[in-house]
């Protein structure tokens, strides 16, 4: 398994992964309409600062991440995905990237990550809050967080507490 730094030309197998997860896996009410930043993700992520990985595993994209960040102190954890087949301790996808994506957060100096969720993806939940993320309710999120419709679940890390 190896992750790298993706953009555009893995757009199709990208929306795949997520989409099948999303809306076959989870039933999660969401289209490909509501997620645009999906059709452009350079210039949705890597713009502001952010980034996108993928976990590949025989050259097949098996896992996403990504950072958005949203203001000069802080960044939004988005697509977080790892299909059905390679998640857990066996394969530690999940865990990698998160790792990877806080290490680049620490180095671009951010204070704080941020996420929404589905209260549905009760595994996730766990795994957040395994990795030291704290629930928050919606009221105590930045008024620039970037907000995404079917979120009903935030939560924050804090990077550099002793600051």
């Amino acid at each position: 398994m190896h992750i790298e730094p993706i953009q555009n030309e893995y757009q199709n197998q990208i929306v795949d992964l997520i989409l099948n997860i999303q809306q076959k896996e989870f039933n999660v009410p969401i289209t490909l309409e509501d997620q645009p930043d999906l059709l452009n993700i350079k210039d949705f992520y890597y713009q502001s600062g952010g980034f996108f990985l993928g976990a590949f595993i025989d050259g097949k994209l098996v896992g996403t991440i990504a950072l958005v960040k949203f203001n000069a102190e802080a960044g939004a954890i988005r697509k977080m995905f790892v299909q059905k087949e390679y998640r857990g301790k066996e394969y530690n996808i999940a865990q990698q990237l998160l790792e990877k994506l806080i290490q680049y957060s620490k180095e671009k100096g951010l204070s704080n990550l941020y996420l929404g969720t589905v209260s549905i993806l009760q595994a996730a939940l766990r795994f957040y809050e395994r990795n030291h993320f704290i629930t928050i309710e919606k009221e105590a999120l930045p008024h620039d967080f970037p907000l995404m419709r079917p979120d009903n679940v935030f939560c924050q890390l804090q990077l550099n507490p002793a600051k």
